[in-house]
């Protein structure tokens, strides 16, 4: 039952994760005109609200980030959302191993750069309180929560790990011995 509550958590998580991607963090990468205004708009007020110019003015390291997100995760959000609403499909394990460890090696320069930059006040201004800077960490943290959560289920869930499964089956026929 715990599996499944997780199974269905991912799954949100990737399918979610599709539109976030194709219309609000494409917006760092491609010009300006591929995406009609409310789009741009909702940018701009996340960007306000949250106090994230690396949505607006983005460094070249999180472009980076942005087209790993374009070329690697995006494709395989629909197979992880599929995968996880179906259930039991041991042939995500690997490919989930492999997003979870990229993701949440992402995020680690963004938390850090979130926490200890010391971002201007104009022409963009980012988080000055820390308030503020947590309140934009709370914003990317399912970002790295929730692929840490799937790598621990793909390592420790006796569903996924056929390694724990072959260890009990070895057990037991040494124990019929």
């Amino acid at each position: 039952m715990f599996l499944r509550t997780l199974e269905v958590i991912f799954f949100f998580y990737f399918a979610s994760h599709i539109p976030i991607t194709l219309f609000i963090d494409l917006q760092v990468l491609l010009p300006e005109h591929v995406y009609p205004q409310p789009f741009k708009d909702v940018l701009r007020w996340y960007a306000s609200e949250f106090r994230d110019p690396m949505v607006l003015d983005p460094p070249v390291w999180f472009k980076s980030f942005i087209f790993c997100e374009a070329l690697v995760q995006l494709p395989f959000f629909p197979i992880a959302a599929y995968a996880f609403f179906k259930g039991n499909c041991k042939w995500i394990r690997t490919p989930a191993i492999i997003y979870s460890v990229h993701v949440a090696t992402a995020l680690i320069p963004i938390l850090g750069h979130i926490l200890l930059y010391n971002f201007p006040l104009a022409p963009l201004p980012g988080p000055q309180t820390s308030k503020e800077r947590w309140t934009l960490v709370s914003v990317y943290a399912p970002y790295l929560i929730i692929p840490l959560l799937l790598l621990l289920t793909m390592l420790f869930s006796s569903t996924y790990n056929s390694a724990s499964t072959n260890l009990k089956a070895s057990s037991k026929s040494k124990k019929l011995r």
